[in-house]
């Protein structure tokens, strides 16, 4: 298993977009994701489970990966976390 902590670093939080791109990176992944906040724990196999999770700029989560290329997948969770998403990008 492997994990990281990132900080969300969007504006708005983790709201309907931000959650179905985190969980259409997670639901890919053959083993298993954790995410872990103040608030709660989500799986990242439903955007509903990730918005209620209620992640606002500055949340702290701790993600875990267990599976093949489980640090890469990791990083690229963390990554997607701490993304000043746009939408529409400008």
């Amino acid at each position: 298993m492997f994990e990281a902590k990132a900080i969300v670093q969007n504006d708005a939080g983790i709201h309907c977009r931000p959650s179905a791109v985190l969980v259409k990176e997670g639901s890919a992944y053959p083993g298993e994701i954790l995410v872990k906040a103040e608030s709660g724990t989500c799986t990242l196999t439903s955007a509903l489970e990730c918005i209620m999770l209620g992640l606002e700029k500055g949340a702290e989560v701790t993600i875990q990966v267990a599976g093949p290329d489980e640090e890469n997948v990791c990083r690229r969770l963390v990554e997607l976390f701490e993304t000043h998403f746009d939408f529409p990008p400008q």
